[in-house]
Order: C-alpha cells, then structure tokens, then sequence
C-alpha cells in the first residue's frame, strides 16, 4: 500500500479511527484524538460505511485512492497516441524526434510514452547465473591481476583539491591474487608487472602459501593473458606440480568471478577504504588487510564466517 507522504494517518491509524467512531465516539472527539481535522474524520468514516463488506475485510476501502480524473476530455485521442508509440517502437526515438516525426509538442509525446511505459527502453534480459563451487579447497584456484596507480601524496578523491596534485606519471602497481574456489583464501601480493616471469614466481609464492595450510592445488583458472597461455615458466610450473590450467572463454569474466569479486573487495576496503600517504603505505597495510580478510572477515557465502574456517585443520 502507498501512503500520502503528508498524511498523518497509515492503515492502521485510519483503521483504528473507524473503530473509535464505530465504538460511538463522535467525529469532533474522534479528529481531537487522532490529531486530524474534522473533514479528515468524516471522510474515513463516510467511506467506511459505504464500502462493501468485502472491502472492509481487507481494508481496501481505507486506502488512498488515486487523484487522478475520472475523465480527462483534452486528453489525445486514442488512434494519435497509438501513432506516437507505434514511432518509437520503430525507431527507438526520443520524444523530441518522435515529436518532430509526428507534429506533437515534446510535452505531449513524453506524457503519451509515460502513459504506455514507453518512456525508457525495455532493459536486455540478463542471462541466469551460473553458480558453481568445488567440493574441496585445492580442487581450483582463481587466479587474476589488478593494476593501482601509484601516488606520492594523498589524491583528491581525499583532499577534494585537485590543483594542488602531482600529475606526474609514478607507474603502476600490479597486484596479483589468487583465491580458492571452495574456502575463499585468499593470497596476493604488490609486483612491478605481470609478465610472465613474475606471474610464474607469483603463483609458486602462492601455492607453497596454500601448502602450508594442508591445501593440494589440482587446478587453477586465468583468463587468456599472454603470461598465462604463453609463459613457459608458468605453464613448467604447472607440469611440474601436476596442476591442471583452465582458461576462460574470452570476454567472460564471470567464469572466473570469483577472484574478481575478490579485487573489488579489495579494491574498496584496502585500497580505497584508508587513506595514505604514498602508495608505499598502501603496499604495507596490504598483507594486514589480507590477514584479516582470511582469519577474521566474515563472508557472506560462508555464512558469516571467515575463510579460514573452511580450511582443514591438518596441522592442529
């Protein structure tokens, strides 16, 4: 039910006015005790008596009905509004062009599409997700790098002054993480690049990371970057340790979203969350903020309860 926003009484106010009437109240004592005007009164009570049965049982009677006309003789007839959305449907228009395509004022053709629910194009149907997660942690890792610009003082999206900004180009930071599909342990780290060769020497940092918490990686999933696909010291790796590499199709990201839900976690909480002096600073508070994201965070998919938790207590 829609309420008036300046009426002073909701469904169960008016509700309860009738029954104070109905008790044998009359309506001057009823608008004192209900802190409305007389009219105010006599209108709840008038339509509830003149309401059927029916609508006294649902209180559909005490609703607030719609201020619009019964009739509205300067309204467009029918066949000239029927014009007007017939053109849009075919060409997509605005009520400016459908206007001048059709001879009607702007107004007029916006109030037609309002009318008919044409005044915005109809949204694309969005695909159903497609969840998925393995029984096991190890059974897969998602695996992705996320770049940070580096700054020497704080920006302006924390001063609010940008003329007093050093727009000089510092590089950029490469963060590479990795998360496992069941438990959502998480691992990265701040690199200078994401060639082949770091990213190679990432993933062994990562999976000896996951071997110290009893996890056997079997497969880990990248997207089609060069360093991944291409990298022969990423893909020995691989062969040595018998994991299996999965890549996604391209342009889906959502097959690999996991690891990049995790980068907008990170970048809102670690790297947009605190402010800091350089980008230095945001490269320390990294492994603190990671420590807290698996051991003390609680995730939603988890069911309140951090990563960790997940993990087999091999180790005691």
């Amino acid at each position: 039910m829609l309420v008036h926003r300046n009426a002073k009484l909701g469904l169960a106010g008016r509700y309860a006015l009738v029954c104070a009437i109905g008790g044998g109240i009359s309506l001057q004592q009823a608008a004192v005790a209900f802190s409305v005007s007389p009219a105010t009164a006599h209108r709840w009570w008038h339509r509830w008596l003149d309401a059927s049965e029916e609508a006294r049982e649902t209180l559909s009677c005490l609703f607030d009905r719609s201020s619009r006309p019964h009739h509205s003789p300067r309204q467009l007839a029918a066949e000239l509004a029927e014009a007007i959305c017939s053109c849009r449907e075919a060409t997509g228009w605005g009520p400016r062009l459908v206007g001048g395509a059709t001879g009607f004022p702007h107004s007029t053709v916006w109030k037609v599409l309002k009318r008919a629910g044409l005044s915005r194009p109809p949204r694309p149907e969005r695909e159903p997700a497609r969840r998925y997660e393995w029984p096991c942690p190890g059974d897969l890792l998602h695996m992705d790098v996320s770049e940070y610009v580096r700054f020497k003082q704080p920006g302006h999206r924390v001063t609010g002054d940008r003329r007093s900004q050093d727009h000089t180009p510092d590089g950029v930071d490469h963060v590479h993480a990795v998360i496992d599909d069941r438990s959502r342990l998480a691992y990265a780290e701040v690199l200078d690049d994401a060639k082949a060769e770091t990213s190679a020497r990432f993933l062994e940092r990562a999976l000896d990371f996951y071997a110290a918490h009893g996890i056997s990686v079997r497969r880990v999933m990248t997207d089609n970057a060069w360093a991944y696909t291409r990298g022969r010291r990423f893909r020995e790796l691989l062969c040595k340790r018998k994991i299996r590499h999965l890549t996604t199709k391209p342009y889906r990201p959502q097959t690999n979203g996991k690891v990049e839900r995790f980068h907008q976690t990170m970048a809102r909480e670690w790297a947009h969350g605190v402010t800091y002096n350089t980008h230095h600073d945001r490269t320390t508070a990294l492994p603190h903020w990671l420590h807290h994201y698996n051991h003390g965070r609680p995730h939603s998919s988890l069911a309140g309860k951090p990563p960790i938790s997940r993990v087999h207590n091999v180790c005691g």
